[in-house]
């Protein structure tokens, strides 16, 4: 008896293959056999070990772009892997606050489950809603079950295509099974430099970005001001990661508001 609880005990503290688990659903398979090989030399050419692979995902809505950077797990920097387009869009420029809205999620997430069976082909879910979308958004309300996903539809996730969540879903794989716990994903409205940020202050003065909030919140006056607040705080990571090619430190305060530091 004694023994048997041993065997027990040693097999479940080997740790799981994630990849091998991955491999038992088709379309993942399907992946490996179609995108494996450009993915590997890609990796190759960037002097990359998927054996220590590291991803980040940064989007952003207005260019309708998703980068994933890389680096292995010794490097201090991650580079530039590659950028793919964002098949779809909806909602407006803005941050997610309740279920139902359209929107597309802004701030600072992270893959917190893969879906290798999902309606949309293949599927990463990011962890909207995040400590602060639960302080900012509408209690009760928020919505979840916002993805990168394939197909070229959305109602608030990132739609990649069929053909390029292969390729993305890949990488992500690889990275997990290579001990990278969370796969961090910002999501920006548009690339926060200083001239865009200015530009995004002139949109929420527009009639079409008023009028879209004043629908949302059932025709109660909106404080476009409080976008510019939370951009300008996004910001401060964008920066942070413009300038080091390393990720902020991010926490929220009670209020709901990000805490970006190096």
């Amino acid at each position: 008896m004694k023994l048997l609880v041993i065997l027990i005990i040693l097999m479940l503290s080997v740790p799981t293959n994630f990849k091998t688990q991955q491999l038992k659903y088709e379309r993942v398979k399907t992946a490996y056999e179609e995108k494996s090989e450009a993915v590997f030399a890609l990796l190759s050419d960037k002097s990359l070990s998927p054996q220590k692979l590291q991803l980040y995902f940064r989007a952003f809505k207005k260019e309708e772009i998703l980068e994933i950077w890389a680096k292995n797990s010794e490097d201090k920097s991650f580079q530039l892997l590659k950028t793919y387009p964002i098949a779809a869009s909806s909602g407006n420029l803005g941050p997610k606050r309740k279920q139902g809205d359209m929107q597309t999620p802004e701030g600072f997430y992270y893959i917190e489950r893969f879906n290798p069976i999902s309606n949309f082909y293949l599927s990463l879910g990011i962890n909207y809603p995040n400590a602060s979308d639960k302080i900012l958004g509408e209690k009760g309300h928020l919505g979840n079950d916002i993805f990168i996903h394939g197909a070229s539809m959305t109602v608030g996730c990132l739609p990649m295509t069929d053909d390029k969540i292969k390729e993305i879903y890949l990488l992500a794989v690889e990275a997990k099974n290579a001990g990278q716990t969370e796969i961090p994903v910002h999501i920006f409205p548009a690339k926060l430099t200083d001239k865009n940020l200015v530009e995004l202050q002139k949109i929420v003065k527009s009639s079409n970005f008023v009028d879209y909030w004043t629908a949302l919140k059932n025709g109660q006056n909106i404080d476009t001001e409080k976008f510019i607040v939370f951009w300008r705080k996004l910001k401060e990571g964008y920066d942070i990661f413009e300038e080091t090619h390393q990720l902020p430190k991010i926490s929220v305060k009670n209020t709901g508001e990000y805490t970006v530091k190096k």
